[in-house]
């Protein structure tokens, strides 16, 4: 095992659940009798290989439990198809849900494992009747599978592509119904949703501009977050990982952006939070 700037080796997650849900969330597990900021995402929101990843930074902030509901490689299945977890979040003061890729839920064209949603479980009977010149034994990840797909065809692949985009926005749309409070949309990440191109090779892949302004009604607020070019340079700096982990490290949001994150949030759950207060009084 090796170190980088922090500590020894691997960090220790401290893995928990919440009620009934059978997804492992990033520890230590925290109360939800009292008042507290609900965080849904993925990988970022997770905070992989970072010591204090933005939540937990937030709750020093604000002086506020931050229960973060971060899952490494999340789609919006996870967080759609769990009834606590949306209870969870309508039981926050806010919640704030992380712009998550599209092709890592369940769709028209193919099905993902319900907790690793990530994974490929099988194509449907259209995917396959689209690509007959595709074995899909082959595959077990999703961006595997689309990136092949985009490679065999380009052309058939834009059908895939676009349901995939509109199953994202009616995803999003039935999560944000279930959350009564106030919520917060937040894109985290080093792709510009205004230049998204065939929208693969940078998460959250497939989001485009047009797809958060469609939710723009739906939310309370939407927060932009790309890390500075002084974030991007950072590499690995201040990351805990053992060196067998090292190539997952290099592709992940290090503490720098972390703190920008957070910096960015700050005000305006502070502000949220406030308004939630008065509401109840």
């Amino acid at each position: 095992m090796t170190y980088d700037a922090v500590g020894q080796g691997s960090l220790d997650y401290l893995p928990c659940r919440y009620g009934t849900s059978k997804v492992l969330f990033r520890g230590p597990r925290k109360s939800l009798k009292k008042p507290y900021i609900a965080f849904f995402g993925g990988t970022e929101t997770y905070g992989k290989f970072v010591a204090e990843p933005f939540p937990d930074l937030l709750e020093k902030k604000l002086g506020m439990p931050c229960v973060n509901l971060g899952c490494t490689n999340a789609g919006i299945e996870v967080f759609a198809s769990d009834p606590h977890l949306a209870e969870i979040g309508a039981g926050a003061k806010v919640t704030v849900i992380q712009v998550l890729s599209a092709q890592n839920m369940s769709n028209r064209f193919y099905s993902v494992h319900p907790r690793r949603n990530d994974r490929f479980l099988k194509p449907s009977g259209l995917l396959e009747a689209i690509f007959r010149d595709v074995d899909f034994a082959e595959f077990n990840f999703n961006k595997h599978l689309l990136t092949h797909l985009n490679t065999v065809s380009p052309e058939r692949f834009r059908t895939v592509r676009e349901e995939l985009q509109s199953a994202w926005v009616a995803r999003m749309r039935h999560l944000l119904g279930r959350i009564t409070g106030r919520t917060v949309l937040l894109w985290f990440g080093e792709a510009d949703p205004d230049n998204r191109d065939n929208g693969m090779g940078r998460d959250p892949w497939f989001i485009t501009r047009e797809m958060i302004e469609m939710l723009r009604s739906e939310v309370t607020e939407i927060v932009e977050v790309m890390p500075s070019q002084y974030a991007r340079e950072q590499g690995t700096e201040g990351m805990v990982f053992s060196e067998l982990e090292r190539p997952a490290a290099e592709t992940m949001l290090g503490p720098a952006a972390h703190q920008e994150a957070a910096a960015a949030l700050a005000p305006v759950l502070r502000k949220l939070v406030g308004q939630a207060a008065c509401a109840d009084t």
